[in-house]
Order: C-alpha cells, then structure tokens, then sequence
C-alpha cells in the first residue's frame, strides 16, 4: 500500500473533477469553515444533511455548499438510517469522477485535508482509493492528551482486519472519515448503512481492485468531538458485524450474514433500471 504525506502533494488549480461529500447532522459549530476552505478547491460540494435542528444546512449553503437532505436523495429506499446511507445516496447527486467523503465535526479543517486526499488518484493512476489518517489527541474538558482518541479503531477495527484481513492491516486508521475514491469504484460496492461503512468499504475495496491500488494519506492532526464510553459499544458492535458478514460470504465462519444493514452498489440499480426492474 502507498503511504503519503499530504505536502507532498503540491497545491494545484481547482480540481473540477472532484466532488466533497459531507454528511452532516448538527455541525452549525464546524461546517462552515469547512465548507469555505473546500469551495475554491472542487469542482463540487455537496452537504448531505440529516434534518439537523441547528441550522447545519443554513450555514453549508451560505458557505457555497450545495445542501440535499439525505432522505429526499433515492427516497424509495425510506428515510435514511445512518451515516452510510448518507454517503451511498449522495453517489446518485455527485457529478465529479473523484468523490472525497469527509467528516463534518473537523476543527481548525485546512485545504491539506482535501488536496492530500485527492492527490493520489490526481497523480496515480493506478490509485483508485485513499484512506486518511492523523493523530487525534483525546480532549476532555480542558485537558488534552496527546494519545486517547481513536478508541473503536485500536480495540476492534485494528485487530480484526489484522487478524482477518493482514494485507489491511497497514491501514494506520480504518475507521478515518476522510475516504477518497473512484467514482466506478464507489459505485461497484456495497455500503453498509451506519457506522460499519468504513469498516466495510476498506474490506470491498481491497477485495474489488487489490492492495495496489490503494493508499492513505497522513494528515498530520485531526481534532474532533469524543464520543462518551457509552456509545462506543454499539460502534464497535458495527465494526464485528461488517466484518462477519463479510466472512460469512467468504466461507470462513459459519452462520448467516445480516448483522448489519448494507446498501446494493449504485451500478446495480442503474442496471436494473434499464431491464424494467422496480
């Protein structure tokens, strides 16, 4: 696997090819700088907002975002349910051949994030997915610890891919929000609806186009909101379940798969699309 840092990718002109997809519920806080900073940068930005009761979509479209809820994008599949549902329904408005997803609670967010991503598949290529990754300092209060953050990924994502998936066990943060790709790529794999979709993505890539073809990016240090213990089991239970699944399918555990809610590849409904199928 490629690893890069974000300088060595020089700053270019405006990539027009490039589409920002960022998921967002309740980020009035951080969605706009980050809105504003990826603007000059893409030829699109599409918030993806997730009925916030904050004013998130407000402030995305006064910052030159283009704002769509999630559940008006494919509504025939219902309301949304989750983070990766957001992110496989914003592949049927995106217009660019790169997509890059990025979080929506970044703080201090800089152009880095988004020219370091993209510029793998710019100046590769053979590259069709890039993963960030960063340090991520545990904030609680007003005390800082330079380790800490990350916790789901050091004690579930890490091992598992490690023990189930060495080729993937490279990646320094599995879990990263930060995710840039091909658009056919994107379009060819399943995404799993919650917070497995990371998880399950890096599996699909990998199993879709091979070790090769994929990089990450440091992008040095990364700041963002702790979840409390508490909501940590049911992430880290996501994480199992994509991973089962996707050993079920391989004949490698026994059982049914089912342990989380995925989305078909994009490039299967437009199939259907054209046989007639509902």
């Amino acid at each position: 696997m490629r690893t890069h840092h974000h300088a060595d990718f020089a700053p270019t002109g405006r990539a027009s090819g490039v589409s920002v997809v960022i998921p967002a519920r309740d980020e009035a806080a951080t969605i706009g700088p980050i809105v504003a900073t990826c603007a000059p940068l893409v030829g699109q930005v599409l918030v993806v907002d997730a009925a916030s009761g904050d004013g998130t979509a407000e402030v995305a479209a006064r910052a030159g975002a283009e704002v769509v809820q999630e559940s008006e994008l494919l509504p025939q599949f219902g309301p949304a349910l989750g983070k990766g549902d957001a992110m496989w329904r914003a592949l049927s408005a995106v217009r660019g051949d790169v997509v890059l997803y990025l979080d929506a609670d970044t703080e201090r967010f800089g152009e880095h994030f988004v020219r370091g991503m993209i510029g793998p598949l710019l100046t590769e290529p053979a590259v069709q997915f890039v993963k960030g990754f960063y340090r991520r300092p545990f904030k609680l209060g007003g005390a800082v610890q330079e380790e800490g953050g990350g916790r789901v990924t050091e004690l579930t994502a890490k091992p598992l891919l490690r023990e189930f998936y060495p080729e993937l066990a490279a990646l320094h943060q599995p879990l990263a929000g930060e995710i840039a790709a091909r658009r056919v790529l994107l379009e060819r794999l399943p995404f799993c609806t919650g917070y497995a979709v990371e998880t399950a993505m890096v599996i699909d890539a990998w199993s879709e186009v091979g070790i090769d073809a994929m990089a990450q990016v440091d992008l040095d240090v990364r700041q963002n909101r702790h979840q409390p213990l508490s909501a940590l089991r049911p992430m880290a239970d996501a994480v199992l379940g994509a991973v089962a699944d996707r050993l079920v399918r391989e004949g490698r555990l026994a059982g049914d798969a089912g342990h989380v809610t995925e989305r078909p590849p994009l490039r299967e409904l437009a199939s259907s699309a054209r046989r007639g199928a509902p």
